[in-house]
């Protein structure tokens, strides 16, 4: 069984207030890229977890793949054992959400090869227990995200138009440190309207609350995303909480060397 986990960026990010249980409330829009892992499984003697393309730190037990299929398993004991192969090419920390993506494409496969028949939204409050984007991955169309990340509304929103250009720095940024800098508040423009209105209209309006402390920490990435409006960007911004940045171009009108930049470059459409 094989599947192709994507990445996704944020348009706009705004953390709204710090919840009782130590999350935050927050909103944003949720749109989906076409930048992939890769994941596949086999019946095997015992269940095991094989990694390859980008380092990924930590034990095998701690990746959010492993910890999917023992998430099922423990409610579904019919679950075989398995050899997982993750080949990523989604950096962590970078705001792509490719841990996540992977955690739900997993239990959407494990769902469809043992045919367990979980309804969607058991499935969703699944992926919730993995992490607070990973129900987004299970139906990935452009959502309007508030509460956690998990209370989604499909958007009528399409960039097929235009051209993407995502930059991946070697920084790594923790979401809990990146959290930690934040203080929360309601955003001058509401990122449900601001999406509505011509992207040309976007760069003064639609915000991620990240880049204040993640570009006094990193001025780095401030310039790379400078770099990106120097080139032509309509609209630039940090991916996600991460140091991942993209840039939205007219179609086919990225400079065809990116941008001046060492950082790695992916070009989208």
């Amino acid at each position: 069984m094989i599947g192709f986990p994507h990445a996704k960026i944020n348009l706009g990010l705004s953390v709204i207030s710090k919840r009782a249980d130590g999350f935050h409330d927050l909103e944003t829009v949720f749109y989906p890229v076409p930048f992939r892992d890769i994941l596949e499984f086999i019946p095997a003697p015992v269940t095991s977890l094989i990694s390859s393309g980008l380092f990924v730190a930590g034990e095998p037990n701690d990746n959010l793949v492993v910890r999917a299929y023992a998430l099922l398993k423990t409610y579904y004991p019919g679950i075989t054992a398995l050899t997982i192969h993750l080949y990523k090419s989604i950096p962590a920390g970078a705001g792509l959400g490719g841990g996540s993506s992977d955690a739900a494409f997993m239990l959407n496969l494990l769902n469809e090869y043992f045919r367990l028949n979980i309804s969607s939204e058991k499935l969703t409050a699944f992926a919730l227990e993995l992490g607070s984007d990973c129900p987004f991955f299970l139906q990935s169309s452009p959502c309007f995200a508030v509460g956690r990340g998990e209370k989604l509304e499909p958007v009528a929103l399409d960039l097929s138009g235009y051209s993407i250009l995502l930059i991946q720095p070697e920084t790594h940024i923790s979401t809990a440190w990146a959290f930690s800098r934040i203080k929360p508040g309601i955003p001058e423009f509401r990122i449900r309207e601001v999406i509505t209105a011509p992207l040309s209209q976007w760069r003064n309006r639609l915000r991620n609350d990240f880049e204040i402390p993640v570009f006094q920490q990193y001025p780095e990435l401030k310039k790379i995303k400078a770099r990106l409006y120097e080139a032509g960007a309509i609209y630039a911004s940090l991916t996600g909480s991460g140091s991942g940045l993209y840039g939205i171009f007219p179609k086919n009108e990225i400079p065809r060397n990116g941008i001046d930049t060492e950082a790695r470059q992916h070009f989208l459409g």
